[in-house]
Order: C-alpha cells, then structure tokens, then sequence
C-alpha cells in the first residue's frame, strides 16, 4: 500500500532544500540530478560516507555529528520518510550531510565512480519472497553498483534484524567477490565498538531480538 502523502510535504521538503540534493532520476519523477563532482557539493575533499535506506534519519544524524572529518549522503525513497531526517539536519545545521530521495537501484546515474569508503546498509527490507530477491540491497544487482562508487578499500557495512536475510548477504557477497569480515550473529555481545542505535534496532533491542552484523570488502583478502 502506498503512503499517503504528508500534509504540507512539499513546503516542508522546501524548506529543507539545502540539504536535499534532489531526486535520483528514475523515469518516474521528473527532472534528477547528477553530481560528477561531491567535493563542490560540501566544499571540500573529505573522505564521502553513504547510507543507503536512511528512513527517519536517527544513524545519519548521529553519525554526522560524530564523525566530523568525513561527508555523509544519505538515501531515502519515501519523501515523507525523508523529511523528518532532513528536518533533523537542519536542525541541527549539519553542515556535512546531504539527501538524496529515490530508488538506490539507479544510484550509478547519479554518483561518480569510486566516490564513497563507506556504504551504511541499516536494517534495509529483507524482501523475503524468493520472487522479490532481486530488490534485496545485497542482491548482485546491487553489489555491481556498490563495486562501482566503492573506493578501492572500501567497505559494506550491514546490520539486520533478519537472520534468513543476513545468511542470504553474506553468500551473495561472497559469490560476488567480497571478502567478509567481522561477522557476528548478535552485534550488542560481540565486543565491536562505534556501534549507532537506529529507530529499528532500538525496537529489536527492546524485544530481546539479535542484531547480525558484517563488513564486506570488494576483492579483498
């Protein structure tokens, strides 16, 4: 079921346009941006960091404010989703983070080769019906456009609350010529520090649910 579109969306949407990069061209909404160039984007050459699947935007908020030494760009497909972590950057007058809202899946159209160190896969949809695999975030369609805007030591970093979903990543990455490390079936009693709480995982926690966590570099032995 479609979202119902927010009450004033487009003045807040608006409002937020410093921090909005725009739309990721999709043959859906019209116009779409491209940015050849991310260093005139923050005024600066630090090192680019990228969420994909920000949702409410409590990890790219939080994360920004920390790591102050690298630039963030964080990925939202719902416009009502993404206006409430836009506001939270505004706010906050979060300097180093910008959004762009649409389909990952033409991301490659819109960022230069090998711009990120980073990529921030939190909680994403698993898809569990084998039929929607392909829309999975760490399915090969997905990785080859991951392989493309990766640096060459860059990195996967994936939390999931779902363990069929985790398995099925870290085969794909391996199939796909990743290298995984730092794999651990329950991330809160695994000793990895740096660890940011999102709104999901918060909720999982609550629950007493596991967090799977990996890392996955392209090529790398």
């Amino acid at each position: 079921m479609r979202m119902r579109k927010k009450k004033h969306l487009d003045e807040r949407l608006a409002a937020c346009g410093a921090v909005c990069l725009g739309w990721i061209p999709d043959g859906i909404h019209e116009g779409g941006v491209y940015i050849p160039d991310i260093a005139a984007v923050f005024g600066n050459d630090r090192p680019l960091r990228l969420e994909i699947g920000c949702g409410k935007g409590r990890f790219a908020n939080t994360i920004a404010a920390r790591d102050t030494d690298a630039n963030f760009i964080a990925v939202e497909q719902s416009p009502n989703v993404a206006v409430m972590a836009m506001e939270q950057t505004v706010a906050a007058s979060l300097q180093n983070l910008r959004y762009l809202m649409g389909n990952a899946e033409y991301l490659a159209k819109v960022l230069p080769e090998h711009c990120t160190e980073r990529i921030y896969l939190n909680f994403s949809c698993p898809y569990p019906k084998s039929r929607y695999a392909k829309h999975r975030l760490t399915s090969p369609i997905f990785l080859d456009i991951y392989k493309r805007l990766l640096t060459d030591d860059g990195v996967i970093i994936q939390k999931t609350d779902n363990e069929g979903f985790f398995d099925y990543s870290l085969e794909q990455y391996r199939e796909n010529g990743f290298t995984v490390s730092n794999i651990t079936r329950d991330l809160h009693n695994s000793g990895i520090t740096g660890n940011i709480i999102t709104e999901y995982e918060q909720r999982f926690l609550e629950q007493g649910l596991p967090i799977f966590y990996c890392e996955a570099k392209f090529g790398k032995n």
